[in-house]
């Protein structure tokens, strides 16, 4: 096996298109990092494959801050605080209204214990690869533009070397393992800043010109484990 990375970065999303969550522990199960994306608010008239209500409808849900807290006999509790500085829990009534409010369109909260992820239960992308898109497209140099579960430093290779795994395995720490599944094919997501929500298109200008609007991988979890920040990566099959 080769020594390809670091994890540098962990990170869930418990609310689909909210702010992440940065984890220095977490255990990746065969569904993926515990409480990710397991929330989310549906459009309740569409009719599209893809209903869920994200910052592409809604910049401003990139400006809510979800937090997860345990609540007794194994339950958590996930905390939404809005741009407002207001409180409440996500499947409050009063949370629902305002964001209804702000998207001028009807929702219902929707938990599904599987995660509501748009291709795969972990999304991986390294550090060069964010460095180099935001020295080309002239932005700011941050990590949650592009949403990670794992944001890692590579040990080999340069910015997009992350792209040549797909296909491959991946051990991450001690036990755990994953299989890198397709690229990650980006949309105008990556153009909002994930403080202000404001666009840059030449990010995604960038990615699209340069890279066929490829930036970073999918994965699914093949082998259960704890991880943490600062874990070594290995690349374990070979071509």
């Amino acid at each position: 096996m080769d020594r390809v990375a670091i994890i540098r970065q962990l990170a869930r999303y418990p609310v689909k298109s909210m702010r992440g969550e940065p984890l220095p522990v977490t255990m990746l199960t065969l569904q993926g990092i515990p409480e990710d994306r397991r929330y989310a608010f549906v459009q309740a008239e569409s009719r599209s494959h893809f209903p869920w209500l994200t910052a592409r409808e809604l910049p401003d849900l990139l400006r809510y801050t979800p937090a997860v807290a345990p609540a007794g006999a194994g339950n958590n509790a996930v905390m939404v605080t809005t741009p407002e500085g207001e409180n409440w829990a996500v499947d409050s009534q009063e949370l629902r209204q305002r964001i209804e409010a702000r998207a001028g369109r009807t929702l219902f909260l929707l938990r599904d214990y599987r995660g509501s992820y748009d291709v795969a239960p972990i999304s991986l992308i390294s550090r060069q690869t964010i460095a180099r898109i935001a020295q080309e497209s002239e932005t700011e140099e941050n990590p949650w533009r592009f949403r990670p579960n794992l944001l890692i430093d590579l040990r080999v290779g340069a910015a997009f070397e992350e792209l040549n795994w797909v296909g491959r395995i991946l051990r991450v720490g001690e036990a755990a393992r994953i299989a890198i599944t397709e690229v990650d094919e980006r949309c105008m997501m990556i153009t909002l800043d994930p403080a202000s929500a404001q666009a840059s298109p030449s990010v995604l200008r960038y990615v699209a010109q340069q890279h066929e609007r490829r930036a970073g991988v999918y994965a699914t979890v093949l082998t259960p484990g704890e991880i943490r920040s600062g874990d070594p990566i290995w690349l374990e099959s070979t071509q």
